[in-house]
């Protein structure tokens, strides 16, 4: 067996990253650990891929992934030094065909590993508006099919009824149904004939729920899954010159990318969301800053998340009711934007005062599944800051609810019970919550 050549591009690379050997592999380890497909390579397996040994092919683009994130630029097959993989297709799918295809695959449950294994992209590719917008392909159905504002509404209802559901239990079940009805509803009827107006609209129903679909996929942690939806949604947005949808996608994926811990993009997206929002009043304009606001604080930029979070906040004083939330975003949501601004800025106690502050204000209309995501917040942030027995008994509240919920974000979260309660088995509550913790986990 012939001994392979160094791989210069991979050396040169790993040479501009800094990194040691331990580094880069537990990056590409945590990466997987992100898309759900846990590794464990250490130091020997890259001296292996730098003298010129192939990684394995499902692990390359974890590889490329961990270098676009360190070098904040996007690394390709060739600069690594590895093969470049055969493209699905030459040409590019018009949008309702890619639609199509991603929901298909969806739908599949024998193809739902190798969807969901899609890597989040810190890289990824966005339409600017003046590229998508009025864009459509011409299609044809192969049938005769004409439809009506009257399909319009249904399409608008249905989404309605499975964000509900959503809100109410997670996005596990309702996601397969809007993938679904995306498929056998939706699609087809972005091919039908219609007047200039119906089409429009059905483009710009579509959309929202192609970005709902991508917001639940969120929820259960497939990430690249996620994104692919919402650069659908994107494109549906701009056909339909729905301004608004197309600003609200690009906030949905700041809000994914900071909650991943990626600032760069998140402030890429919220900028890029603000930057072609249309005149709107002052609780858009909080919408839009809010998030900014947390996008810059997770990058580190302080002055500019202070800023912006001021910028927030007078805007909601500026809004004239708390009816008519935009996107549900309200003097609550406004609360939950400074605890994640003070957090990610370092202030731990003034979090936990917002995060308190934010249930105050919270009512009846606002998501089960953020309740529970924000309480096992609020009970993590406690102990960090000593509160054992508020975190406990912050938990405790979880875990009464926990049972009907179905969100692999709330399951994380209730995961870390046990590790984070562990050191404290001494305390009868902590011991108590602990073991509540185990039990639930294990139904």
């Amino acid at each position: 067996m012939t001994t392979p050549e160094p791989n210069t591009a991979l050396e040169r690379l790993y040479r501009e990253s800094g990194w040691t050997l331990r580094q880069l592999a537990q990056e590409i380890n945590r990466i997987g650990t992100e898309r759900g497909t846990p590794l464990k390579y250490r130091e020997p397996s890259v001296h292996q891929w730098l003298k010129g040994h192939m990684p394995k092919e499902a692990v390359r683009p974890l590889i490329l992934e961990a270098f676009t994130r360190r070098l904040e630029r996007p690394v390709t097959h060739t600069e690594a030094g590895f093969p470049v993989p055969p493209t699905e297709s030459i040409s590019h799918p018009s949008t309702v065909d890619g639609l199509l295809d991603l929901g298909r695959q969806d739908m599949d449950p024998s193809r739902r590993s190798v969807v969901g294994a899609a890597l989040f992209s810190v890289a990824l590719t966005v339409p600017n508006w003046p590229d998508v917008v009025g864009r459509m392909e011409t299609v044809s159905s192969g049938k005769p099919l004409r439809i009506g504002m009257a399909d319009v509404d249904m399409v608008v209802a249905m989404t309605d009824r499975v964000s509900e559901l959503d809100d109410q239990f997670g996005g596990r079940h309702a996601r397969p149904m809007a993938a679904a009805f995306l498929v056998n509803t939706v699609a087809p009827y972005l091919r039908a004939d219609a007047p200039e107006q119906v089409r429009k609209a059905m483009m710009s129903a579509a959309s929202f729920l192609s970005y709902l679909t991508g917001w639940m996929a969120v929820d259960e942690g497939l990430h690249g899954l996620a994104q692919r939806y919402y650069l659908k949604g994107l494109e549906l947005a701009g056909a339909s010159a729905d301004h608004s949808t197309y600003c609200h996608i690009l906030r949905g994926m700041s809000v994914q990318a900071a909650d991943l811990g990626h600032g760069a993009p998140a402030v890429r997206f919220a900028n890029a969301s603000s930057a072609v929002s249309p005149r709107s009043g002052p609780r858009m304009n909080a919408f839009l800053s809010g998030q900014q606001a947390h996008a810059f604080a997770v990058a580190g930029d302080r002055a500019n998340a202070l800023r912006s979070i001021r910028e927030t906040e007078k805007s909601m004083e500026k809004a004239e009711s708390a009816s008519g939330t935009f996107g549900g975003y309200s003097p609550a949501t406004v609360a939950y934007h400074v605890s994640q601004v003070r957090h990610a800025l370092g202030d731990v106690s003034g979090s936990v005062s917002s995060l308190q502050l934010h249930f105050k204000l919270r009512d009846s209309t606002d998501s089960q599944v953020s309740s529970l995501r924000f309480n096992s917040m609020l009970a993590e942030r406690q102990l960090e800051i000593g509160h054992l027995e508020a975190a406990c008994n912050t938990w405790q509240n979880v875990l009464s609810q926990y049972p009907a919920m179905h969100s692999d974000r709330v399951d994380r979260h209730v995961k870390m019970i046990p590790a984070l309660l562990n050191p404290y088995s001494a305390n009868p509550l902590a011991r108590e919550t602990r073991e509540r913790a185990i039990r639930s986990l294990a139904q």
